[in-house]
């Protein structure tokens, strides 16, 4: 379990807990330790390496152990990545080429030969028939062999392990961290904080936990170990009983709620009869979740507990026999109505509500009078707004600057997206200006003031993470929408899966476009080389894990934008399957090496999205002819097999043209708002580390800083939204 949780801070924050054993002499197992880790691009601090050579022997080398296999992980060596095409990038074969080839070993198969010539007497061959095709014809250890072994280069990645403090502390402060968030959380993240309630849900924790689902969890570990609850809507109760059912606590899927002990049915509706008594109004809230509230009540019994008659009125406003008029419905009838200052009366007392809907009712005012009413209740109520609400209609209301007409992507809380064009009538640009300045005031207010500011340039292009669903567990993965600089000659993706159960076929693909997003061509197993660029070949089944792999070369692509996508041909979803993950690698043109190299590894993605389609990011050809990734996170519909590139080529293209245009709020936005009164300076490494204390934000967190310096990296990135 201690290596677990050591685990866990290492993956969030690049952090060792300060490793313990007795005294000794672990200086040189301590180097063999740093050495190993180069070898995946990791890197001990000076400070950790300190610390291991001060232990044991075997104390350095217990630790090693763990350590390596958590950063193999990480950055996805923890498997391996065979090649269809054992001296893949070299000596791919032409498709057409490779196909004969396939049929002419399947002819000489004794096994195999009479359903070939059957099959090309009637015109169509399958190819999966083909004993040659679609399955590794060598092994890992055989590949290995094949391959020349890989040249360092300067620009290989280096990511920096750093010396945390003792355990407890660390899981303490990661817990506050990931309760106390003010966007909600990934996936992965949210099973951490799950984890960690376990053990620290007694001690410090955030004041408030302002994210509902971080709620929910806090709230199963706290009742299982007898604390009073956190709720203060029927909301938190039901999503509190999906946790104990092992359900999504997000309400995005359906829970089945399970039997629940006796303990727990009385806390949940103690909890609500308490909610309700103190509040009747939220009695409203049960219609959002009208049937899980009706599942619910079937586990709970609540006519067995007359006492808590409060309660009781949940499940019979969800059953339709109490009436609770809802506050959305009110506001839709004086909005039916274009009762703008009727509704911008109501969504006073709902400020975040008043938030989402004022750009409707800018739009639908009668005339500036009702206008001016609307960006006067706003400015008004705009202290008592999230954050996170606040910093999404900035970056909606600047993105409404341009001209109307263009495409408009939606995204779900699974990653599906999908493009509308955007009919809305503009809002007037004068009102849309005054109330951008009003929204740019108010986050400056919140925002710290620090003595200095060091800011790493890499990270200013990096989108705000308003929500953890718009990115992804894994190494160097950024938010939706951030920017990030490609250097390097040759580019490479891959895509890793391992199948659950059922036969499972990825296709690895990269459609290329022109700078109108129109297609200039592609790569997947039915064109194996072309455009600058070589497949590894088509893996058709996973039972022990199977990879593919894109190899291009920058300087040949002719297209402005590489589109890498994850195509489902057959079998289990990216949900469904053990393992799947996406990364990219960047090489010099000298550099040799296996397909996969870890420290060449530049971004590992785990795909966990709902669709048949995953589009990771896309990478686009500035004017200046440097290339640049843009991160998308999102997932395509569609359809329940073979989907490919070639079909698929319009729908993938409307998408990214919708997401590259958009423009997304970054770090660069809030650090000019934080920068009025500091010394902010920009850094980069080699330049020297100030001796005082800073605010440092950036990427990765330097060797060298002040230990009172407040420290803001990709892990973390979210402790820069203001609450």
């Amino acid at each position: 379990m201690a290596h677990t949780l050591e685990s866990l801070v290492l993956r969030h924050t690049h952090r060792l807990p300060s490793p313990k054993g007795s005294a000794g002499d672990g200086a040189a197992a301590a180097r063999q330790f740093d050495v190993a880790l180069t070898s995946v691009g990791f890197k001990l601090s000076a400070e950790l390496l300190e610390r291991l050579s001060g232990l044991s022997r075997a104390a350095v080398v217990h630790t090693a152990a763990r350590t390596l296999r958590t950063v193999r992980e990480m950055v996805g060596d923890h498997v391996r990545h065979n090649a269809y095409f054992i001296d893949f990038p070299a000596n791919v074969p032409d498709t057409e080429e490779f196909w004969t080839r396939c049929v002419t070993k399947a002819l000489r198969d004794d096994t195999s030969r009479e359903n070939v010539l059957t099959q090309l007497a009637h015109g169509v061959l399958d190819l999966l028939s083909l004993p040659a095709y679609g399955r590794y014809q060598h092994t890992y250890e055989e590949l290995l062999a094949a391959q020349d072994e890989l040249i360092a280069s300067a620009g290989d990645r280096v990511t920096v392990l750093h010396l945390g403090r003792d355990l407890d502390t660390e899981l303490t402060e990661l817990y506050l961290s990931l309760a106390g968030s003010t966007t909600p959380l990934g996936g992965d993240h949210l099973l951490d904080l799950r984890t960690l309630a376990g053990r620290c849900v007694l001690g410090p924790h955030p004041e408030p936990i302002p994210v509902r689902e971080n709620r929910a969890v806090v709230n199963e570990a706290r009742l299982a170990l007898g604390a009073d609850l956190l709720l203060d809507t029927v909301t938190d109760v039901l999503r509190l009983a999906c946790a104990l059912s092992g359900g999504d606590v997000t309400l995005r899927e359906p829970t089945r709620f399970r039997a629940l002990p006796r303990p727990a049915r009385r806390a949940l509706l103690a909890g609500l009869d308490a909610v309700v008594a103190a509040n009747p109004a939220k009695l409203a809230d049960v219609h959002a979740h009208r049937e899980a509230f009706k599942r619910l009540g079937e586990r709970l019994h609540p006519h067995e507990y007359p006492r808590w008659p409060h309660a009781a009125d949940v499940f019979a406003v969800a059953r339709g026999e109490k009436e609770a008029r809802s506050f959305d419905s009110r506001v839709a009838m004086l909005l039916d109505e274009s009762d703008v200052p009727g509704a911008v009366r109501l969504l006073a007392s709902a400020p975040g509500k008043l938030f989402r809907a004022l750009d409707h009712l800018l739009r639908i005012a009668a005339d500036q009078g009702e206008r001016d009413a609307v960006l006067a209740a706003a400015v008004r109520v705009a202290p008592q707004v999230s954050g996170r609400v606040v910093l999404s209609l900035r970056e909606h209301l600047g993105n409404r600057r341009r001209d109307t007409g263009r495409p408009r992507v939606f995204v779900n809380r699974s990653g599906r997206g999908w493009v509308t064009p955007d009919v809305r009538p503009p809002v007037p640009a004068a009102d849309r200006d005054r109330l951008i300045a009003a929204l740019d005031a108010e986050i400056r207010a919140r925002l710290p003031a620090p003595a200095r500011l060091l800011l790493d340039a890499d990270i200013l292009d990096v989108a705000l993470p308003l929500s953890g669903r718009a990115t992804t567990g894994g190494l160097g993965v950024l938010p939706r929408g951030s920017l990030s600089a490609v250097g390097g000659e040759h580019l490479r993706f891959f895509v890793y899966w391992k199948e659950t159960e059922a036969r499972t076929d990825y296709d690895l693909s990269a459609l290329l476009l022109h700078a109108d997003y129109s297609t200039d061509s592609w790569l997947s197993y039915t064109r194996l080389e072309g455009i600058g660029g070589v497949h590894s070949g088509d893996v058709t089944e996973a039972p022990d894990g199977a990879t593919e792999f894109i190899d291009l070369s920058l300087r040949r692509v002719t297209g402005a934008f590489i589109v890498p996508q994850v195509n489902i041909y057959h079998g289990e979803g990216f949900e469904k399957v053990e393992e799947s993950f996406f990364g990219f690698m960047l090489r010099d043109a000298e550099q040799k090496g296996r397909p996969f190299e870890p420290r060449t590894v530049r971004a590992k993605s785990e795909l966990r999205g709902a669709g048949r389609v995953a589009l990771p990011l896309v990478f686009r050809r500035e004017n200046d002819g440097r290339w640049r990734a843009k991160w998308l996170h999102l997932y395509l519909k569609g359809i329940s097999s073979a989907n490919r590139v070639e079909d698929n080529r319009l729908s993938v293209s409307k998408v990214v043209r919708a997401v590259v245009e958009r423009e997304s709020l970054t770090v660069r936005y809030l650090t000019d708002l934080m920068s009025g009164d500091t010394t902010a300076e920009q850094w980069r490494a080699g330049d020297p580390i100030p001796e005082e204390p800073v605010t440092y934000i950036g990427l990765e967190r330097p060797e060298g800083l002040h230990p009172d310096s407040q420290v803001i990296i990709l892990g973390n990135l979210r402790d820069l939204i203001p609450g």
